[in-house]
């Protein structure tokens, strides 16, 4: 099946304290972008690969890519007010792949099981979503009040994300919804069942110092 990735960096870097967006921070030298869209070049040459950027930051990707010689092949879209928005931008570019996949494009270290995992789950039922057991004591608040919550029911939700093509333009078809957290909180909106599949601890979203500083120490090692 012919398979797309939309690889979203829409941020600004804001919680990074950082006036550089956050998926241009360099780690070891390369950007956090270029080791994502490296990864899912890794995983399969022949898929189509498109990065949602803001028009005011393509300029600055296009030089860098230039300067680091990144000649993975991609296509840029920019990116809209939201990720919905952005992922709605990129699906013009993607729609006669029979397979869509969405990631994150500051989550660099996705382990390329994890991508495979993903796009052999939804060939086979439609969507798919990586995601870790949570490892935390969890509390829930109810009401006034709070009680303590069963980890084992709860999952943290990670990318890719991925499903039928079909899907996933009905599904982006709707009105936008400011409890679209996520792809799969839009499929599941217009009826579909979101199937999980094992993630990658590594494959965190860098938002924070500390994340960055995680990442330094984990990339290479996925």
């Amino acid at each position: 099946m012919k398979r797309g990735v939309i690889i979203v960096a829409g941020g600004k870097g804001l919680r990074m304290g950082n006036e550089l967006p956050k998926q241009f921070i360099p780690l070891n030298g390369k950007p956090i972008l270029m080791y994502t869209l490296e990864a899912f070049h890794r995983w399969d040459a022949a898929a189509r690969l498109i990065l949602a950027l803001p028009a005011e930051h393509q300029p600055y990707w296009e030089m860098l890519c230039r300067e680091l010689n990144c000649n993975v092949p991609h296509r840029m879209v920019t990116g809209g007010e939201t990720r919905f928005h952005s992922v709605q931008n990129g699906l013009s570019e993607v729609a006669d792949c029979e397979l869509i996949g969405v990631h994150d494009g500051v989550r660099p270290m996705v382990a390329l099981r994890v991508i495979d995992a993903c796009f052999r789950t939804a060939e086979e039922k439609g969507t798919a979503m990586a995601v870790v057991p949570c490892n935390e004591s969890l509390r829930e608040k109810v009401g006034e009040q709070n009680r303590a919550a069963d980890r084992r029911n709860f999952f943290v939700v990670q990318t890719p994300q991925v499903f039928y093509r079909d899907w996933l333009l009905e599904a982006y078809r709707q009105p936008y919804q400011p409890f679209f957290f996520d792809d799969a909180t839009v499929v599941e909106h217009s009826g579909k069942t979101i199937h999980l599949v094992e993630g990658n601890l590594e494959n965190i979203k860098i938002t924070t110092p500390l994340d960055l500083i995680v990442a330094e120490k984990l990339i290479g090692k996925t």
